[in-house]
């Protein structure tokens, strides 16, 4: 089916040439001139100019934006809402807040255009990986797009069916869900995140507790100065520890033990901010996120080996580069 793409970034770009080599008809928008000529020279049809991106799109249209969340997605959505037609879908697969996602949902709905939100996760690996993705939105719009969520997302690969799981129980298994209505995919992504924050700490603080084994202040018979790298690597192999994040982890201190390249200054993007406050309005208790989200804010002040551990695990997965000084994204 033919997939339109607003925003040829690091996501937008590697998800478009994963439909595209899944054979579906594709097409691009993106402001800057080179993100466009990168998908040119790669055979799919993308353009700078928005009136020309809709005109290529066949009703029904629709429209996937890739582009930061907050003011630019407002844009977009209004931009398009104002171009689209009844039955038109716009899909919004960044990091949007869920409470956006039903106020736009509502407006484009006096139009008739459908809204959908969709929770993405894959990093810049997902162009071979897949996508994970976590959908809201209504029921006659998402299953119109079941063959676009099929193609994103990753398949059950050599991961084993849950025990106890009915064979025909949906589509979770191969990594793409509809978890509801309107805001649910994005609230569902919001929670995701969440959790990784809390992941990431964990696994900053205990290899900053190893890095720190060999201080000369402890004593003589009880220093150990361990290789980082080799433990991370044997936790990947039958221990109950071993995750992508550990993975990441393990390619971060093969590249540089001492992970020199990072300051430790860790950002975030929004989602961990989001947790805890709907934690606050559902008076559900979420320390540990809550700690991990503080970590971070800390962290642009004074920085340690975990936080280090932290910005090297978010270049991995997301390509996610330092800032060194200056507030971090809300």
């Amino acid at each position: 089916m033919q997939v339109g793409m607003v925003g040829l970034g690091r996501m937008g770009s590697n998800m478009l040439l994963r439909l595209h080599a899944g054979g579906h008809q594709c097409v691009g928008l993106d402001l800057a001139p080179e993100n466009v000529e990168q998908l040119q020279a790669q055979g799919v049809r993308a353009t700078t100019s928005l009136d020309e991106f809709v005109s290529w799109l066949e009703p029904p249209r629709t429209a996937w934006c890739m582009v930061p969340h907050g003011e630019a997605t407002e844009q977009t959505v209004t931009a398009l809402g104002e171009r689209f037609s009844a039955g038109d879908i716009v899909i919004d697969g960044g990091n949007s807040y869920f409470k956006d996602d039903v106020r736009r949902a509502r407006q484009l709905s006096a139009a008739g255009i459908h809204y959908v939100d969709v929770g993405t996760s894959g990093g810049v690996w997902g162009r071979e990986r897949g996508y994970c993705l976590m959908i809201g939105g209504p029921k006659v719009a998402v299953d119109y797009l079941d063959p676009v969520f099929h193609c994103l997302a990753p398949g059950q690969g050599d991961i084993p069916t849950t025990a106890g799981r009915p064979a025909d129980k949906g589509s979770a298994e191969t990594g793409y869900l509809h978890c509801g209505p309107v805001g649910a995919g994005h609230f569902v992504k919001m929670i995701h995140n969440g959790i990784e924050y809390g992941m990431m700490q964990a696994y900053a603080e205990g290899f900053d507790i190893m890095k720190n084994a060999a201080r000369e202040s402890l004593a003589e018979d009880m220093r150990y100065d361990l290789e980082l790298g080799e433990i991370a690597e044997v936790w990947r192999r039958g221990s109950v520890v071993s995750s992508w994040l550990l993975d990441l982890c393990a390619i971060s201190l093969q590249q540089d033990p001492q992970l020199g390249d990072f300051t430790g200054y860790v950002q975030d993007s929004g989602e961990g901010r989001w947790t805890v406050q709907a934690a606050i309005e559902e008076a559900v208790p979420a320390d540990v996120l809550t700690a991990a989200l503080y970590t971070r804010f800390r962290s642009r002040q004074e920085h340690t080996f975990a936080e280090k551990m932290l910005s090297a695990m978010r270049s991995q997965f997301g390509g996610h580069t330092e800032k060194t000084s200056g507030k971090g994204e809300a």
